[in-house]
């Protein structure tokens, strides 16, 4: 049911929509902008669940002729829409509360609609977690960023809710439109997370320490045989990691058994790393760093 990325994000148009339904029928029963904010930000939900499902399938298309190294980036480009978008929920939520912010009315909220909002706010909690824990294991930035966005709205939702009730409580009116400013200062706060992920995945960021650790312990463990690996890279790039690395070998060693090692390394780095991409370039002893990379062990030395 959650097997690929893909159907994941197609399913989440179809969540989207069901919170939106909901959120647009408590701002309509209450009359509050701090709910239609809420709802407007159930909008972008919608819109950015599409965008990701498009990039997402983009993404997974394989390399061809003028794509030689895959779509995979074309993930970091949902991402960095979904941050425009947010953007243009931010300034429309901000439009619609500054005229009430200086002409405040009385709020008359029936209990359906708290329970209406409460109803979208579970669902749109559950779904977020899922989203966020599928992302990783899919290593798929447009989920997790989805997911980390739907986040941001479970907790505006609940601030908005916590909030309406004082003003409704206390008879303090003015809240109302306060709470749709501070929504949209948390959007923009989202807007800004989910830019930071597209750049840095436009720019080629390095993969996390706990992934250039496996790649680490991979070489480490199948190179048996050679010297020693230095000049060590890697990047992300969607959900494919790209690796390559200088791999020093006995100067005696046949390039029949060189290869032999290189494929030992490229198998142990796809069992620990999903859609890895590497590239390994092999050199004579001679070639070795003197105090970095990674040291292959004595016995290798003695094998050719």
């Amino acid at each position: 049911m959650f097997d690929n990325a893909a159907s994941i994000a197609w399913k989440s148009i179809l969540v989207a929509l069901v919170v939106l339904g909901l959120k647009s029928l408590a701002a309509w029963w209450s009359g509050s902008v701090a709910l239609f904010s809420d709802a407007v930000e159930s909008v972008v939900n919608v819109v950015t669940a599409f965008v990701a499902w498009i990039g997402i399938l983009y993404a997974a298309r394989p390399a061809d002729e003028d794509h030689p190294y895959g779509h995979e980036k074309a993930e970091y480009f949902v991402a960095l829409l979904e941050a425009i978008l947010i953007g243009a929920a931010a300034w429309s939520i901000i439009s619609a509360a500054w005229g009430e912010l200086f002409n405040p009315q009385a709020l008359a909220i029936p209990p359906e609609a708290f329970a209406v909002n409460i109803a979208a706010g579970i669902i749109n909690g559950a779904w977020c977690m899922l989203l966020v824990r599928k992302g990783r294991e899919l290593r798929s930035a447009a989920l997790e960023s989805d997911g980390w966005h739907l986040f941001t709205d479970v907790v505006s939702s609940a601030g908005v809710l916590a909030g309406i009730a004082l003003a409704y409580g206390f008879a303090l009116p003015i809240l109302d439109p306060l709470l749709a400013l501070l929504v949209s200062v948390n959007i923009l706060w989202s807007g800004l997370g989910l830019l930071k992920v597209s750049v840095g995945g436009l720019m080629d960021m390095a993969p996390d320490e706990e992934t250039l650790g496996a790649i680490q312990s991979a070489i480490a463990s199948a190179g048996e045989g050679a010297l020693q690996a230095h000049d060590l890279k890697a990047r992300r790039s969607g959900t494919a990691t790209f690796i390559e690395f200088h791999l020093v070998t006995p100067g005696d060693m046949t390039v029949s058994r060189s290869h032999a090692i290189c494929d030992r390394i490229e198998a142990a780095l796809r069992k620990k790393i999903s859609r890895v991409r590497v590239t390994i370039h092999v050199e004579p002893q001679e070639k070795a760093h003197a105090h970095s990379g990674i040291e292959l062990g004595p016995r290798s030395r003695g094998q050719t």
